[in-house]
C-alpha cells in the first residue's frame, strides 16, 4: 500500500484540496480523502492531479524521423502527405524487431513523461524486411509491449489489417512488410497479437483497419463482425483530399458515407483523422456514438486539413487526441493546436464548451480523457475512482504561474499556459515510473535508442 498527498487532485465537479490517495500494490486506488494523521508510508508531492492523458494513435516506429521532412525541393517534386509517405516507407522498411523495440521504449517513455499513461498503438510493420511472417506473427507486436512495459505505460495495441495498395490496386512492394492478404491471415495475426499481451498486466487489444482505401470493403464488414464486438475498432478515414476522390470513383461513395451506409457504426468505432466531411457525415458519425480521434500536431505538420470541431460537437460527437508520427508529443499542445485552428476558422473563442462545461481547460481534460479512456476499451467516466488505476498527470505547484492562480482557473492554466517543464510528474498506473527520477534508468533508454538510429542511418 501507498499513498500519495498531493495539493489537490481534479473531479469533474471540482479540486478535491490537500488530497491523499492511496493504492494498492496493483496501483489501484483504494481510498481518495482529505490528508489526514494516518501513519502509513506516504509520498507527499507539492503538485496538482489531473487524469493522466489517453493516447489515442500512435505509430511508435514514426518517432524515429520526426522533424526529417521538412526539406522542401523546388523542382517539382511532392510536398504533401504522399511524399512524406514515401520518406515513412523507407523507414518502415529498414526498422528490425530490436530496433522498434528500441524506438517504442524512448517514444513511450517521452509520452509519460509528458503526461500520458496509455497510448493505442495503431500497429501495422508486421513481417519482416522480405514481407514475410515471422515465426511469431505478432514479433513486432510482442516488442511494442515490451516497451510499454519498461515504459509503464499501459498500451492497447490494435494490429492493423493493411491488404491493398489503394483502391482497387494491389500492394507495392514499399507496403511488403504490412500486408495481410486475407481476411484469414489477419485473424490468425490478430489473435497472435492478442496472446502477446497477455504478458502485461497493463497491455490489451483492439481490432484495425488501415484505411478504406487498404482493405477491400468486404474485407472490412468481415473483420467488423468477426471475434469480439465489446473491443475498439480503429481505422483512418477521410485524411486526405485525394483519398475521397479515389474513393468517389472506385466505390461510388465518400469514405465516411460509405461506412456510416454499410456499417453498424457505435461507440466502439474510432475513425482516425476524418478530416474532410460533409455536413450530413459530421452529424452522422455523432448520431452513430461513433468517436473521431483527432492528432492535431501531425495533422497540422501534414497539411491534412481542420476537423469540422465545432458542427460535429454541437451534435454531441466525441473525440480523443493522439500524437501519430509523434512529431509533437505535449497533450496540452495538441489540445491548444485543435482550438487554435478552430478559432481561426470560425473568429469565435468558444470552442471547448458545452452547456454543462463553460470552462475550456476543463472541458478539453473532460473529452479527451473519457472518449480517450474508450479508444483503449474504458468506460470509467470518473476522473478518480477507488477500484480504478491512479493515472494522473501531476503540475507543479510552485511554478509561478500555477502558485498564483485561483482554483477556478487551475484547468485552463494548464491546457492553455503550461508545457512540460510545468509537468511535476507522471503516475501511471499507481507509480512513478523509475526513470522519471532515476538518471541512470533514463540514461539507459536513451543509449538504446541512439544505437538503434545510428544503424538505421536515417537521421
Amino acid at each position: 500500500m501507498k499513498t500519495y498527498h498531493l495539493k489537490g487532485i481534479l473531479q469533474q465537479d471540482g479540486w478535491i484540496e490537500n488530497a491523499a490517495v492511496r493504492v494498492n500494490d496493483k496501483g489501484i486506488i483504494t481510498e481518495i480523502s482529505k490528508v489526514n494523521s494516518k501513519n502509513d508510508a506516504f509520498k507527499a508531492i507539492n503538485g496538482y492531479a489531473i487524469p493522466g492523458f489517453q493516447n489515442a494513435h500512435s505509430h511508435a516506429f514514426q518517432y524515429a524521423m520526426a522533424g526529417l521532412a521538412e526539406k522542401h525541393s523546388h523542382t517539382g517534386s511532392q510536398d504533401d502527405f504522399w511524399g512524406w509517405r514515401e520518406a515513412m516507407y523507407q523507414l518502415a522498411l529498414g526498422v528490425n524487431p530490436d530496433q522498434m523495440e528500441a524506438i517504442a521504449t524512448m517514444l513511450y517513455s517521452e509520452m509519460v513523461r509528458h503526461g500520458y499513461t496509455n497510448v493505442a498503438e495503431f500497429h501495422y510493420v508486421h513481417h519482416d524486411k522480405n514481407g514475410q511472417p515471422y515465426n511469431n506473427l505478432a514479433e513486432m507486436g510482442s516488442r511494442l509491449v515490451s516497451a510499454a512495459k519498461t515504459a509503464g505505460i499501459g498500451i492497447t495495441l490494435v494490429p492493423i489489417f493493411y491488404q491493398k495498395g489503394g483502391f482497387g490496386q494491389a500492394p507495392n512492394d514499399r507496403q511488403r512488410r504490412f500486408i495481410s492478404p486475407t481476411v484469414d491471415a489477419y485473424l490468425k495475426l490478430w489473435e497472435a497479437s492478442k496472446d502477446v499481451c497477455k504478458y502485461y498486466e497493463h497491455a490489451n487489444i483492439g481490432v484495425g483497419i488501415h484505411s478504406m482505401r487498404g482493405v477491400e470493403t468486404e474485407a472490412i464488414k468481415a473483420v467488423a463482425t468477426s471475434g469480439p464486438q465489446d473491443i475498439p475498432f480503429h481505422i483512418h478515414v477521410s485524411e486526405q483530399l485525394k483519398e475521397i476522390e479515389d474513393s468517389i470513383n472506385y466505390l461510388g461513395k465518400r469514405p465516411v458515407e460509405w461506412l456510416l451506409e454499410n456499417m453498424d457504426l457505435n461507440e466502439r468505432f474510432h475513425l482516425v483523422h476524418a478530416t474532410h466531411l460533409t455536413d450530413k457525415e459530421t452529424v452522422g458519425i455523432a448520431n452513430s456514438k461513433a468517436h473521431v480521434v483527432l492528432c492535431p500536431s501531425t495533422e497540422g505538420n501534414l497539411g491534412d486539413g481542420l476537423f469540422p470541431l465545432h458542427q460535429f460537437q454541437e451534435a454531441g460527437g466525441q473525440w480523443s487526441i493522439g500524437t501519430d508520427s509523434h512529431v509533437g508529443l505535449n497533450p496540452l499542445e495538441e489540445l491548444r493546436i485543435l482550438d487554435y485552428g478552430q478559432r481561426l476558422i470560425t473568429h469565435k473563442r468558444k470552442t471547448y464548451a458545452s452547456e454543462s462545461i463553460n470552462d475550456s481547460g476543463l472541458f478539453a481534460i473532460n473529452m479527451a480523457t473519457l472518449a480517450g479512456r474508450k479508444a483503449m476499451n474504458n468506460f470509467n467516466t470518473d476522473f478518480f475512482k477507488v477500484g480504478t488505476p491512479f493515472n494522473a498527470l501531476v503540475m507543479d505547484a510552485s511554478s509561478p504561474l500555477i502558485s498564483t492562480t485561483s482554483l477556478e482557473n487551475l484547468s485552463s492554466t494548464f491546457v492553455y499556459s503550461s508545457d512540460v517543464s510545468n509537468n511535476l510528474t507522471t503516475i501511471s498506473h499507481g507509480k512513478i515510473p523509475d526513470y522519471l527520477d532515476d538518471t541512470d534508468a533514463r540514461a539507459n533508454i536513451i543509449l538504446n535508442f541512439k544505437k538503434a538510429i545510428k544503424a538505421l542511418k536515417n537521421r
